[in-house]
C-alpha cells in the first residue's frame, strides 16, 4: 500500500475494469512463475520498515510528520496512516558476509536523524507497539495524512461495511469494547516489518517456514500490552488491527493469518487473494501486465501477518514481508528479532523435509494468537507435537536453528551472536516489552504518561530490554 493513488471515489465500472485486469494479471504471474521467469538466484536480500510515532514534550501523540518530514527531507523516510506517525524504510543488504552490520549501520543512521530532526523541533520520536498515552479522540480523520490513498482506504472500508461503525471487542487481561466511525484506530498499531527476498523456486518452502515462525516470533516481540488504558493482550496490535480493518460486520476480515499451507506454487497465495477478496482500491492503470500492478495494489489491500510481495522488472522477484513484531523496544532488540528469524526460516526452509508437514495448518494459527495474547508466557505446540513455553522453544530450538541458518548464509558470526545472546537473555528473563511496561505499571498505577517517559529514555540509551530497570 506504499503507492499513491490519483482517485479517491470509485464506479462499479471502476470495480469491474480493475477486477478484469486483475484476473489477467494473476494469470500472467502464475505462468510466469511456471515458465521460470522469475529470479531465483540463491543469495537473499534482507530489509525491513519501522513504524514510529512522533510525541510532544508531553508524551502525547503530535500530528506532525509533515513538517517533520520536511525538515528530514530523507526519502527513507515517509508518512503512514496518520499524522503521527512515520515509516522507516532501508536499503536492502544482501544476507551474507557483513549484511547484518550493513543493515544495522543504515537503520541506526537513520533513526539517529529522526532523533535529531524531532527533538530541533521540540517533539520526539519513538518506537513502540501502540503508545500508551494515545486517546481514541486521537485516532480520527484529522489527523489522517493528506495522501489519497488512506482517505480512499476509509471510504471504500466503511462503503464496504454500509456505514457501520467499526467494532472493537478485544478480551485479555482486561476487556475493551467500544465503536468508531473510521479506519484511523488501525494508526494505533506500529511494526516492524521485516523482508526477505527468495528464490521463486523455494518460496512456498520460505513462505510456510515464515508461518510456522509467526508465533514465536509475536511472543518474544510483544510490547503493546495497553491500548486506551486497558491491559489486553502482550501483543494487543494484532487483534486490534484485525477488528479495526474489517470490511464487513461479519466473517474474515482482510487482516488474516491465512488458511492452508501452500503447497505447490507461490500462485496459490494470489490465487487466494483473488477468489476471497474483493478489490477494495479499484483504481485503473496503464501499466504493462508485466508489472503487474492491479495485482500489487490489490495485495497491498490484504494486510496477512506474513504477505508475499511482487517486485517487477526485468526479472520479477518475490520476497515475504513478516508482519508480526511490534516496533522497538531498542534498536538493538529489533535486530536480534531481525537475525533471529532470518537465520531460521532459512534453516527451516532448507531442511530435506518440509516441516510444515509436521504440524497441522490450524495448530499453527492457534499458535499465532496463543502467542499475542500470552506472550513470552504462551505454551506452543511445535513440530514433535508436544507443547512448551515460548522461553524453551527459543532456547532449545529457534536460537541454534537460527546459528545454523546464518551459518549456512555466512554471515559473519561476530555480528550475529551478539544478537542471538539478546534473544537467548531475553527468553531466560521473561522480559520483553510487554512484561517490562506491565511491571512498570505495576509499580505505578494508572501514570501511563510517566511510563511513556521512561520508555523514551531507555530507548536513547539503547540497552536491550532485558536489561531495562523498573
Amino acid at each position: 500500500m506504499g503507492q499513491e493513488i490519483a482517485r479517491t471515489e470509485f464506479t462499479d465500472q471502476d470495480a469491474a475494469r480493475f477486477a478484469a485486469r486483475l484476473a489477467a494479471e494473476t494469470r500472467l504471474l502464475g505462468q510466469s512463475l511456471d515458465a521460470g521467469r522469475f529470479d531465483d538466484g540463491r543469495t537473499l536480500m534482507a530489509g525491513c520498515e519501522i513504524e514510529g510515532w512522533l510525541l510532544d514534550r508531553h508524551y502525547l501523540p503530535v500530528a506532525d510528520n509533515e513538517s517533520f518530514l520536511r525538515r528530514l527531507d530523507n526519502p527513507l523516510v515517509v508518512p503512514e496512516l496518520s499524522r503521527f506517525n512515520i515509516e522507516l524504510n532501508c536499503a536492502p543488504v544482501a544476507l551474507h558476509g557483513s549484511g547484518l552490520r550493513e543493515l544495522q549501520a543504515g537503520l541506526s543512521a537513520t533513526w539517529q536523524d529522526c532523533q535529531r530532526v524531532a527533538h530541533a523541533g521540540n517533539d520526539i520520536a519513538m518506537l513502540i507497539g501502540i503508545l500508551p498515552t494515545i486517546a481514541q479522540r486521537d485516532l480520527c480523520l484529522a489527523n489522517v495524512s493528506p495522501l489519497n490513498r488512506y482517505r480512499a482506504l476509509n471510504a471504500q472500508v466503511m462503503r464496504a461495511r454500509e456505514g457501520a461503525p467499526i467494532r472493537i471487542d478485544i478480551r485479555g487481561r482486561e476487556r475493551l469494547t467500544l465503536e468508531h466511525q473510521d479506519v484511523l484506530l488501525e494508526a494505533a498499531t506500529t511494526s516492524l516489518q521485516l523482508h526477505l527476498q527468495v528464490p521463486a523456486s523455494r518460496a512456498v518452502r520460505y513462505y510456510n517456514a515464515a508461518q510456522l515462525l509467526a508465533a514465536p516470533m509475536v511472543a518474544l516481540a510483544a510490547n503493546a500490552p495497553f491500548l486506551f488504558g486497558r491491559d489486553l493482550w502482550a501483543e494487543t496490535r494484532v487483534p486490534l488491527f484485525e477488528q479495526a480493518a474489517a470490511t464487513s460486520t461479519e466473517g474474515e476480515g482482510r487482516v488474516t493469518f491465512g488458511h492452508a499451507w501452500l503447497e505447490r506454487s507461490a500462485f496459490e497465495y494470489f490465487a487466494d487473494n483473488l477468489s476471497r477478496f474483493a478489490p477494495l482500491l479499484p483504481v485503473e492503470m496503464d501499466d504493462a501486465p508485466a508489472d503487474f500492478s492491479h495485482l500489487r495494489l490489490h495485495n497491498g489491500t490484504i494486510w496477512r501477518w506474513n504477505r508475499l510481495l511482487v517486485a517487477p522488472g526485468p526479472t520479477p522477484s518475490l520476497r515475504i514481508e513478516h508482519r508480526v513484531m511490534a516496533a522497538g523496544p531498542t534498536f538493538v532488540d529489533m535486530l536480534a528479532h531481525l537475525a533471529l528469524f532470518d537465520g531460521a526460516v532459512n534453516f527451516l526452509a532448507s531442511l530435506a523435509e518440509a516441516p510444515e508437514r509436521s504440524l497441522p495448518f490450524a495448530i499453527a494459527r492457534d499458535n499465532f494468537y496463543r502467542a499475542a495474547r500470552l506472550g513470552l508466557d504462551a505454551g506452543l505446540v511445535w513440530l514433535d507435537g508436544r507443547r512448551r513455553s515460548v522461553s524453551t522453544l527459543l532456547r532449545d530450538e529457534l536460537v541454534p536453528m537460527a546459528r545454523e541458518g546464518l551459518r549456512q548464509l555466512d554471515i559473519d558470526p561476530e555480528d550475529s551472536e551478539p544478537l542471538l545472546e539478546i534473544v537467548t537473555q531475553r527468553a531466560a528473563s521473561g522480559r520483553n516489552g510487554a512484561w517490562w511496561q506491565r511491571e512498570w505499571l505495576r509499580r505505578h498505577p494508572g501514570d501511563f504518561v510517566g511510563l511513556t517517559a521512561r520508555y523514551v529514555e531507555h530507548q536513547r540509551q539503547g540497552n536491550p530490554v532485558h536489561e531495562w530497570e523498573l
